[in-house]
């Protein structure tokens, strides 16, 4: 690379929003970022803690109970840990702004949909309907025209 010369990334950066290239990736940039997208950021992180809470209990599950199957009870703990792992990630990509993470947020929040669905179907409703309120919340804060201008997709 040429001395001076800016970076491919450095000028996509750039060229999606001018205070994001001039203040870095720094924690200062979310105080201009706009509410609905710093709003998803905390549903998200919230989301991952509580995944991550799942996972724990089921970790101590599989380390203090007789299961009936062991590989089926590691293979569920494994999958509650990368879920949690991943809405972190995309939480922390949104937060810096990052435009690749917005699609698959959206796809984990649609993912709740057939979840809250069979919750209900199975008689548990009173937690069925907040999750997949609390999908389309998410995606509709991800997806809202400030965000979207945010995240450099406009």
């Amino acid at each position: 690379m040429e001395r001076g010369a800016i970076p491919v990334s450095a000028r996509n950066v750039a060229k999606r929003s001018p205070a994001v290239a001039s203040k870095g990736d720094t924690a200062a940039d979310s105080a201009d970022s706009p509410v609905p997208l710093r709003w998803a950021v905390w549903l998200l992180l919230a989301e991952a803690v509580a995944v991550g809470g799942v996972a724990a209990f089921l970790a101590y599950e599989d380390l203090t109970g007789a299961a009936t199957d062991l590989t089926a009870a590691l293979a569920v703990t494994g999958f509650a840990v990368l879920m949690a792992a991943a809405l972190a990630g995309l939480a922390v990509g949104l937060h810096r702004r990052r435009s690749g993470a917005r699609a698959p947020a959206i796809v984990l929040q649609l993912m709740l949909l057939p979840i809250g669905y069979y919750m209900i179907d199975g008689g548990l409703a009173w937690l069925g309907i907040p999750v997949m309120a609390l999908g389309l919340l998410v995606c509709a804060l991800i997806v809202n025209p400030a965000s979207t201008r945010a995240l450099g997709l406009e």
